[in-house]
């Protein structure tokens, strides 16, 4: 980790701490986090988009970290959350970035892109793709007719219940049980507990590309921040779904390249293979250039396969 910058940057309201490496005046790359993690989770791509003469830059999100969390639900719409990366961008003195981004980062990515498709040069997406708004349901209560109650999107809805669950078996559990699941397809939840939570098969021993000392660092954090401005970005799905009916059926411009593990619990999800290679992603996006499903690889492939990912994100980005 020697030679990453932390700082604190102002934006739209809130303190945001940002971890970056990388000559000032090289072209930025924007990376964006998932749930439950950090901008740790991007440390082999900052240090290998950095060394290959990108300026890397990680914030931790909205509600993570050492980034404030306020304490309304109200404050993680999708507009906060995009408003707070526009504002970023402008601290950094660009007018475009190339953005890489995976899990509820993805999901922020794609309206980033939506919203000020000027100022994204490319786009590397990881395990989410574009999600399709649909204009008679909203999104927790089809995820809720799909799935069921207890999908893990439904659990979170009512505040301070999963907060609690997460209490009863620990931080240091939860998110050992989260980043190292292979379990594939929708995450349904034990009823009432956390219990064995996202993944059956918790291992003892942590994966190779996960050491203590990660485990550690994310841990330390989650202690000290809780869960709750994470859960919160899922408390405004369905405020999101309203709030952004004008941007129905909009297509996505910018150019994309997506990435996903194909043991990945997104991508084995019901209809989502044949939406990504059955040509609805392709209508969605229309500059989609590449698809790419990594074998043996699961959820969290930033960090299970980070050299290939690093590897994937230069050769994507190298031809602007």
């Amino acid at each position: 980790m020697e030679k990453i910058e932390h700082r604190t940057v102002e934006v739209n309201g809130i303190k945001m701490h940002v971890a970056e490496k990388g000559n000032k005046q090289a072209p930025v790359v924007l990376f964006l986090h998932g749930f439950p993690e950090l901008w740790y989770s991007w440390r082999h791509q900052i240090a290998a988009l950095a060394s290959l003469g990108y300026r890397a830059v990680a914030p931790d999100l909205r509600g993570y970290g050492d980034t404030d969390a306020p304490s309304s639900i109200s404050s993680y719409t999708i507009f906060h959350l995009v408003g707070d990366l526009v504002a970023l961008i402008d601290s950094l003195g660009v007018d475009q970035v190339f953005l890489v981004a995976h899990d509820w980062g993805a999901s922020i990515g794609w309206y980033l892109c939506m919203f000020r498709p000027e100022r994204i040069k490319a786009y590397v997406c990881l395990s989410v793709p574009f999600l399709r708004r649909n204009p008679k349901i909203k999104t927790v209560d089809g995820r809720r007719a799909a799935y069921g109650d207890d999908y893990y999107i439904c659990r979170f809805q009512e505040p301070g219940k999963m907060e609690a669950e997460i209490a009863e078996v620990g931080t240091a559990y939860v998110l050992k049980n989260v980043l190292t699941t292979r379990q594939t397809g929708p995450p349904i939840l034990p009823k009432g507990e956390f219990g064995i939570g996202f993944n059956p098969d918790t291992p003892d021993r942590l994966p190779s590309w996960l050491t203590e000392d990660d485990l550690g660092y994310f841990v330390s954090k989650f202690e000290k921040s809780g869960f709750t401005g994470g859960l919160n970005y899922y408390r405004n799905l369905n405020i999101n779904w309203e709030l952004t009916a004008p941007w129905s059926g909009v297509k996505i411009k910018v150019p994309v390249k997506f990435i996903t593990g194909d043991l990945d619990m997104v991508y084995t999800s019901p209809h989502v293979k044949e939406y990504v290679h059955g040509g609805g992603f392709k209508e969605d996006v229309p500059n989609l250039e590449e698809v790419i499903v990594q074998k043996g690889v699961a959820h969290f492939n930033n960090q299970e396969a980070a050299e290939e990912i690093s590897n994937h994100i230069y050769e994507f980005i190298k031809k602007f």
